[in-house]
């Protein structure tokens, strides 16, 4: 079973980046989608982005796309999400998560596809 540790969150202002990183514990990483997540107050947990096992196929949310980034380093166990250009409506916080589920890439937004789940880490940005 894969343990997920998020890392990198802050209080930022608006137009600043921010990388968060998720370090992932077991031999079965590889195997694993991972996605990342953000549930701000009040509100449902909501999708943000999701990257194959390989890492050579990647989606985003239409609110995200275009400022994140998503990648990872199977040798560190480690996926990361680039936030650019960050906007006060990113304020949340955010999980990583660890699948085995396959479908389209698509079709990952669902948190119930989504077998682990790290404690999250706060982004807030600041107007």
């Amino acid at each position: 079973q894969v343990q997920l540790v998020e890392s990198g969150g802050g209080l930022v202002q608006a137009g600043a980046s921010l990388r968060l990183s998720c370090a992932a514990t077991g031999d079965t990483f590889t195997s694993h989608r991972m996605g990342w997540f953000r549930q701000a107050p009040g509100k449902e947990r909501e999708f943000v982005a999701v990257i194959s096992s390989g890492g050579g196929a990647t989606y985003y949310a239409d609110s995200v796309k275009g400022r994140f980034t998503v990648s990872r380093d199977n040798a560190k166990n480690t996926v990361y999400l680039q936030m650019n250009h960050l906007k006060p409506e990113d304020t949340a916080v955010y999980y990583c998560a660890t699948s085995l589920y396959y479908t389209s890439l698509a079709g990952m937004g669902d948190p119930g596809r989504y077998n682990g789940w790290g404690q999250g880490t706060q982004v807030t940005v600041s107007s």
